[in-house]
Parts: structure tokens; sequence; C-alpha cells
């Protein structure tokens, strides 16, 4: 069993998983760790396995639900921060959580509430915590759900649609998912170890 594993959560759960996962990791706090861009691609890559094939996801239910996910994900994480408030930035937080709150609060103030929201859906952990900041920050309600909304369907679409032509541009793709899936963990990976190295960083500076 590994949380970090997209094709675990797709085995154990099938289409559910994508939306499920993605709730978690966009809404609560706990969830920054989950592998929701790797989820989406390997998701992706599965439409495009042959119907029947035991692998297979259909395209249109992954379509519907990743956005639908990472929608109402970031929306609860919103509502939680506009309830939490100053709570969110208690020192009992991990300091790699508390730093990456900082670097989504450097997001709003950087790009403005619209753009710093579509980017962030693209940064690991940031994804997760610019949400209830956002919250905390009383970003107004129709702002956050218009650019929340963009950037999810943005994100989680594309990365769908992505996973999807290169499955179907791989003949027999069915007969390569363990190696294409490794390397969709792998390299998801990456961004995140970045993140986790930059928290770390950061957190050293200010001891």
């Amino acid at each position: 069993m590994s949380l970090l594993d997209a094709s675990w959560w797709i085995a154990l759960l099938g289409v559910a998983a994508v939306p499920l996962v993605l709730f978690v990791e966009t809404g609560l706090l706990v969830g920054f760790f989950l592998p929701g861009d790797s989820l989406l691609f390997t998701a992706g890559v599965l439409t495009a396995t042959a119907v029947g094939s035991p692998a297979h996801l259909p395209l249109a239910a992954v379509l519907v639900g990743a956005p639908l996910g990472a929608v109402l994900g970031a929306q609860c994480g919103w509502w939680i921060g506009r309830r939490a408030g100053p709570a969110l930035r208690s020192r009992d937080r991990s300091p790699r959580v508390r730093g990456a709150m900082d670097r989504a609060d450097g997001f709003l103030r950087r790009y403005g509430y619209g753009k710093a929201i579509v980017l962030a859906r693209f940064v690991p952990v940031v994804r997760t915590v610019i949400n209830p900041v956002a919250g905390a920050l009383r970003v107004p309600t129709a702002t956050f759900t218009l650019w929340q909304i963009v950037g999810g369907v943005v994100w989680a679409v594309g990365l769908t649609l992505a996973g999807h032509l290169l499955g179907a541009s791989i003949p027999g793709v069915d007969q390569y998912l363990l190696p294409i899936i490794a390397v969709i963990v792998v390299v998801s990976l990456v961004p995140v170890v970045v993140e986790l190295v930059r928290g770390h960083r950061r957190v050293g500076r200010g001891s």
C-alpha cells in the first residue's frame, strides 16, 4: 500500500479514486501529500486502454469526476479557512505546512487573486494550502469561486487529456502500463520534492 502511488488508489477505488483523492488533496490540509498530478495523468493513460481491459477507465467519467472533485475540494478548503481564520497558522502545525502557507500567501499578494488561484493548481502542496489561506484572508466568495473553477477545470481536464493522448499514441498501451505509470510517478514526485526542499530551507533560515 502506498498513499503516494496513483495506481494504488485506482486499483482500490477505480474511477471513484479520481474525484475522491482530488477533493481531499485540494480541500483538506491533511491531503497535501496526495498524488493529484500523477493520478490525473495516470487516469488519462488508462482511459486509452482497450475497452474491456481490467485497467480501463471511461474517459467521460474521468473528465466529469476530476474537475468536480477539484472544484468542490477547493471550495471546501476556502470555507475551512474562512471559518478557522488565524488558527490556520498555529505554531502546532507542521513547519512544512506553515511554509507552504507563507508561499501561498505570497502567491496571492504577488500575482493577485485570479492569477494566483489558477497558477497554484499546478504547484503541489501550494494548491492544497492556498484555498484555506484565501478563505482566511477573506478573498471575496465570487472572486475565489470563479478563479478556482477556472483553475480546477484547466488543471484536471488538461492533465487527464494529456495522459489520454499519450496513451492513445502508444500502440498496445496495455502492455506498457507498469513502466509508463512508474515514469509518471517518478516525474510527478519531482515538484513535490522541490517544494519540500524549499520548505526545509525556509524553516532553516527562520530558525
